[in-house]
């Protein structure tokens, strides 16, 4: 029951707040018209009262709820200045020459065609080389795979 609440809690209170509303107007109605058959005040109430509610309900729908979300990102940057790969981090991932060699050139920015062309092997062996890849780095993406091997010393 309470969890139902919980979920229902916002129509819930539009609910409560019609049923008010409703009550009210019929309270206007029966006070302004029946008993001091007053219809012009009746009528100025109900446009007042409708005039608040179109104003609250078009700012409570028209506020723009924008969440900023800041990211804290690590950044490694190494300091051995001569570049040295990292030749254990190549044999724990048993990350073969060729595969090195495929994500050099994937750093560089070059396409599959490219990289075939560059190694002389088909394309669909570059493909199998990067899904490797990709395993072995823990990627998803070419981009994750660059920032893996950089932060690895697997390449420059």
């Amino acid at each position: 029951m309470l969890l139902m609440v919980q979920k229902y809690k916002e129509s819930i209170y539009f609910g409560l707040a019609l049923a008010i509303l409703f009550f009210f107007v019929k309270w206007i109605e029966i006070h302004f018209v029946l008993y001091s058959q007053n219809i012009e005040t009746y009528i100025f109430l109900i446009a007042l009262l409708f005039t608040a509610l179109g104003i609250w309900l078009a700012n409570t729908i028209s506020t723009t709820k924008i969440q900023t979300v800041i990211v804290k990102k690590e950044i490694y940057i190494s300091q051995n200045f001569p570049f040295e790969v990292n030749q254990k981090e190549i044999e724990n991932r048993k990350i073969s020459k060729r595969e090195l060699e495929v994500l050099t050139l994937i750093a560089d920015g070059k396409s599959n065609q490219e990289i075939a062309d560059s190694l002389f092997v088909a394309i669909p062996t570059i493909k199998t080389h990067i899904t490797n890849l990709f395993e072995k780095l823990e990627a998803k993406r070419r981009t994750q795979a660059i920032e893996t091997a950089k932060r690895l010393q697997l390449i420059r």
